[in-house]
């Protein structure tokens, strides 16, 4: 079984708005809706389960019926942290499988990333989609800085996927502000996890300008 935990607790302080980062519009259709929208055209057996704080669903649910959005898909109650909100969607995954973990506010994952990486997790058990760093690093030393090799860095997307009973496993330890997302968790255990190609559009919507590249690529995607 297949299960998808996107994970949604943004509160738009970054992005300068009154309302959540993914209940904002792109291409007239709430970011969060085009991310479970994602994961269902790649699987509509998939089991989704949307995580979001306890005073956003009532919101969540005015906006599903506004837009007439009839996905499927479970809700689980946000928690304190990101490490937190995980466990808690977790507890709706009931059959052995696997499970994608990914945020609410990505909602140009390709069809073959998620793909590529329920297939690789079948084989390697913890599998995070990565892309190159394409601008030039600098290490900063107290007063100073050095320029550092790109080529030993890669920039994490999601959705990470994992066998279940690991991540279940991995989210049963105590929290630590280490775990910055589910493969440190993972990686806490000493279970390695595997790297794969991510897509350069699979952005994160978290800045004004970041809106603004995803109304290009929702109208892109439109003109196809």
């Amino acid at each position: 079984m297949e299960y998808a935990i996107i994970v949604a607790g943004g509160k738009g302080l970054r992005m300068g708005a009154d309302l959540p980062k993914q209940f904002l519009p792109v291409g007239g259709k709430p970011v969060l809706m085009r991310t479970l929208e994602a994961f269902y055209a790649y699987n509509p057996a998939m089991r989704i389960v949307l995580v979001l704080p306890c005073d956003q669903q009532d919101y969540w649910q005015k906006l599903c019926r506004e837009h007439g959005f009839s996905l499927p898909h479970m809700v689980a109650d946000g928690g304190e942290t990101r490490f937190h909100s995980v466990r808690n969607g977790l507890r709706l995954v009931e059959a052995p499988g696997w499970v994608a973990v990914h945020d609410g506010v990505r909602p140009f994952v390709s069809q073959e990333v998620i793909a590529r990486c329920f297939r690789l997790a079948a084989e390697k058990r913890a599998v995070v989609p990565v892309v190159p760093v394409v601008e030039t690093l600098r290490q900063i030393e107290g007063d100073s800085s050095r320029t550092v090799s790109r080529d030993a860095y890669r920039l994490v997307q999601t959705p990470q996927v994992f066998d279940s009973a690991l991540l279940k496993e991995a989210y049963a330890q105590p929290y630590t502000p280490a775990f910055t997302d589910d493969a440190s968790v993972v990686e806490a255990m000493g279970v390695p996890v595997y790297l794969t190609e991510g897509n350069r559009e699979n952005i994160k919507i978290t800045t004004p300008f970041d809106l603004k590249v995803a109304e290009a690529l929702a109208g892109a995607a439109c003109s196809i």
